[in-house]
C-alpha cells in the first residue's frame, strides 16, 4: 500500500522529453518544403521539353538547381520519416512496431542516398 496520491504516482512517469523536438522538426521541414515545392513546380512548368532528357539534364546541371533538388529531397524524406514514425508509434504494437520503425528508417536512408546519388550523377554528366 502506497501513501502517494494518484497525482503523485503519475507525476514521475511523464513524457520522454522527445515530443517537442519531434514536433518542431516536423513543422520546420513542412515550412522548408513550401518554397522548395513551389520552386520545383514552377521550374518544371517552365521547362519546354519535359519529355526531352537533354532539356531536363541541362536544368539539373545548373548548380543551384542541383542543390535545391537535394534540399527538397532531404526535407521530403525527413518529413515523411517523422510522420510515419508517429503513425507507427500510435497504431502498431509489440515487436512489429520496432521492426516497422527499423524498416522505415532503412528505406528512408536508402531513398535519400539514391536520390542524392542520382542528382549528383546527372549533374556530373555520367548518365549512360
Amino acid at each position: 500500500m502506497s501513501l502517494k496520491s494518484p497525482l503523485g504516482k503519475v507525476l514521475g512517469s511523464g513524457s520522454a522529453r522527445e515530443g517537442a523536438g519531434h514536433w518542431w522538426a516536423q513543422r520546420l521541414t513542412a515550412l522548408a518544403m513550401v518554397p522548395l515545392t513551389l520552386w520545383f513546380a514552377f521550374s518544371l512548368a517552365g521547362l519546354h521539353g519535359l519529355g526531352n532528357f537533354g532539356d531536363v539534364h541541362a536544368w539539373i546541371v545548373e548548380p543551384l538547381t542541383g542543390i535545391l533538388l537535394i534540399l527538397l529531397l532531404l526535407s521530403l524524406l525527413y518529413h515523411s520519416s517523422l510522420g510515419l514514425q508517429v503513425v507507427v508509434e500510435d497504431y502498431v504494437r509489440g515487436w512489429l512496431s520496432v521492426a516497422t520503425l527499423i524498416a522505415l528508417r532503412f528505406i528512408h536512408i536508402v531513398l535519400a542516398v539514391a536520390g542524392i546519388y542520382s542528382v549528383v550523377r546527372i549533374s556530373v554528366g555520367v548518365y549512360t
